[in-house]
């Protein structure tokens, strides 16, 4: 079973991490949530669920306005070949979340370490990270420093790389 948002918030708290959550109506594109700029400061994500040929899972997290070159970027993340669009049946297997939900909280899910996760430096430079706490349903503030550390308290080693824009 994937973990739920409290239990995510229960990591984090055990962790020390402190986070702010914002409820608002689900939000499943970026422009959905760009409605609420003004509301919610700091830099906010669009993730990336992605495999190669060889059943490589990426996590690519980056600016909401980043876009990414997916015919080029498996040269920049390490995969075997052109990326394509994880399915959404393991989006959920792995991340334990639904497309329109994808998060880099969802790595809290990923025990066995499948999913290679990639930040944006230009994302990470930002103070606070916006992302959905395993639903779309609401958006969570965290520090970058306190992202990092939760990122390998989930037994991930976050690769923090220049994704260049398309």
């Amino acid at each position: 079973m994937p973990k739920t948002e409290a239990e995510l918030n229960a990591f984090l708290a055990d962790l020390g991490i402190a986070v702010s959550t914002v409820r608002h109506p689900p939000l499943f594109t970026v422009a959905d949530s760009q409605a609420l700029r003004g509301e919610i400061h700091g830099g906010h994500t669009k993730n990336l669920f992605l495999k190669d040929k060889k059943d490589n899972y990426f996590l690519v997290t980056v600016g909401e306005e980043a876009v990414v070159d997916l015919k080029q970027i498996h040269h920049l993340i390490g995969a075997a070949g052109r990326v394509s669009f994880g399915k959404p049946e393991m989006l959920m297997a792995l991340l334990g979340v639904i497309p329109g939900a994808v998060t880099v909280f969802g790595l809290i899910n990923d025990t066995e370490g499948k999913v290679k996760v990639v930040l944006d430096q230009e994302l990470m430079s930002h103070d606070v990270i916006n992302g959905h706490p395993l639903t779309n349903e609401a958006t969570t503030s965290i520090a970058a420093a306190d992202l990092i550390r939760f990122v390998e308290a989930t037994g991930h080693d976050p690769v923090i790389l220049k994704v260049p824009l398309s």
